[in-house]
Order: C-alpha cells, then structure tokens, then sequence
C-alpha cells in the first residue's frame, strides 16, 4: 500500500497529511487519517468542492492540528491506491482454487 504522505508543503509550511473520505452525509464528510487511523467529521463547506467518498487529501497540520481549508484533493494517488487493490485483488483471484471450501 503506498504510504502516508508526510512532508512540507507549500503555503501551509509544515507537514501534510494524508485523509481520506470515508463518507458524505451532507452537510459533512467523514475522513479516516492514514497516519492513526483517526476519524474527523468535518462540514462540506470547509473542505475542497471536488470532494467525494474515496477522495484523497493533503491536509496541513501546522500545529499539529488538520488545517482543512487548506486541504488539496490528491487524484494520482486515489487513483494509484484503487490501482493497487484491484492488481492484490487479481492475485488473490488467481490463487482461488473455486469450488466449495472443505473442512
């Protein structure tokens, strides 16, 4: 799995974090912090307009804390990520002898 992405970022100064939306439930957005696994229920109008389940985030955290207004949604690595899934899911495929599962 590709890792978090930590390191500085320009116009935030600090690190960058990556989040990912687990849901939408208007007038929020459920993401799930890669770093701790840390959930934030953070309303819509706050976050980037391109914003959907599955989205990925760079988030500053300047001092510490998510600075969401600031957030950028990172599509090369959603789409890096979904890539990875689907070739594990192959793999697994491939090694599925079929058939019913004796014990």
């Amino acid at each position: 799995m590709t890792r978090p992405g930590e390191g500085s970022g320009a116009g935030g100064g600090g690190k960058k974090r990556i989040w990912v939306v687990d849901r939408v439930n208007e007038p929020a957005a459920v993401l799930v912090a890669d770093h701790d696994g840390r959930c934030a229920e953070v309303p819509l109008a706050g976050l980037p307009t391109a914003v959907r389940e599955g989205s990925v985030l760079r988030v500053p955290h300047p001092d510490g804390e998510p600075q969401w207004d600031a957030a950028e949604v990172d599509e090369e690595l959603r789409r890096a990520r979904l890539n990875e899934a689907e070739a594990a899911l192959a793999r697994l495929r491939r090694r599925d002898p079929r058939g019913d599962i004796v014990l």
